[in-house]
């Protein structure tokens, strides 16, 4: 029998997204993490400084309703829907990780390599997580948006622009984490 603990299976996740998308369509509405970035920096006045900034940010407070539900939905699966096991890799990719003088996540999300106390007093960690920062705001605006943006509903609504946007995040994905990355870290 299926269990609610544990990660769930793609069929069921993909299910459930296929059935949020098709209700947003529904409604005329487009989803994207990174446009409610724009919509809080609205809300709280950046309209004053940035003409790009300037629009009616209620006629998107249903989007911010997405960021409250990723928040609550990943406490809810992390307190009470997880088995403890964290997250499973490939043993091929731990063996990638010690070679890049990355530790092993140990049921965690980022290695500690990256985002410790102690990495985090490193000048060259911080560089690479500012200017990893910077490239990812960059890339959204300049992209119109962000990889869930572009990968779940603007594909789902068949836009060419973004199928061009997310072959690209795929490119450079793969740059980084087989070029740049271990080039980076050694």
């Amino acid at each position: 029998m299926y269990s609610f603990y544990g990660t769930w299976p793609w069929y069921v996740s993909g299910f459930l997204i296929g059935a949020v998308m098709l209700a947003l369509i529904y409604f005329g509405k487009n989803f994207g993490m990174s446009s409610n970035l724009r919509t809080m920096c609205t809300a709280l006045g950046a309209g004053k400084t940035a003409d790009f900034f300037k629009f009616d940010w209620k006629t998107q407070r249903w989007n911010l309703t997405v960021v409250l539900g990723a928040m609550l939905g990943g406490f809810i699966a992390t307190h009470y829907l997880s088995d403890g096991s964290g997250v499973n890799l490939n043993p091929q990719t731990l063996v990638e990780l010690r070679q890049m003088n990355i530790d092993e996540p140990n049921g965690k999300l980022l290695p500690d390599a990256l985002v410790s106390p102690e990495a985090l007093q490193s000048p060259k960690i911080l560089l690479i997580l500012l200017l990893g920062g910077i490239l990812v705001g960059f890339g959204t605006r300049y992209a119109g948006g962000c990889t869930s943006g572009h990968a779940i509903s603007g594909l789902s609504n068949l836009q060419l622009p973004s199928l061009i946007a997310v072959i690209g995040f795929f490119i450079g994905g793969l740059i980084m984490s087989w070029l740049l990355l271990p080039l980076i870290l050694n």
